[in-house]
């Protein structure tokens, strides 16, 4: 938000400068004395400088900025590995049509919300057994099988770390 901010101020001080540029051009007052031909050349460098310095560096430094790896933030600061960081994907798209789970912004009303199961504080083997078994013994809502070997270790793991986050 705050760097999309500054580059509309960045834009708009350069829209300005371009104003101010072509109000200086053309004829003087009457009276005042005429610009010389140096004077007008830095004022144009300064322009240029100006234009160059808000529409190119400062989106370059935004951009840099942003370009931090946003993949591995999850929940309440939790710096998520590799393996979490694939359990959320795979969350996302095999589990969260049905559960709530506010790491993965899932608000699913099916499944039990996985931040307040356990009080919020679930262990891996947990999410591990519900994954393989299903619920009700497979014959519940959740189904068994949904994942698999370390597709199904990386969401349990996953989904214990964030939860009740």
């Amino acid at each position: 938000m705050i760097g999309t901010l500054v580059f509309v101020l960045a834009f708009l001080a350069i829209g300005l400068s371009v104003v101010l540029a072509a109000m200086r051009s053309g004829r003087p007052p009457a009276g005042s004395k005429k610009e010389t031909r140096a004077q007008r050349r830095v004022w144009s460098v300064g322009i240029a400088v100006v234009i160059v310095a808000l529409g190119v560096t400062l989106p370059a430094v935004i951009l840099v900025n942003n370009g931090e790896d946003h993949a591995s933030h999850g929940a309440g600061g939790v710096q998520l590995t590799g393996a979490q960081t694939n359990g959320r994907a795979l969350f996302a798209e095999k589990c969260s049509t049905c559960h709530t789970l506010a790491g993965s912004h899932a608000v699913g009303r099916v499944g039990p919300n996985l931040d307040t199961l356990n009080g919020g504080n679930l262990k891996p083997a947990f999410v591990l057994d519900a994954i393989k078994n299903g619920r009700a013994s497979g014959n519940g809502q959740m189904p068994s099988g949904l994942l698999y070997g370390d597709d199904a270790k990386d969401v349990a793991d996953y989904v214990a770390t964030v939860s009740g986050r």
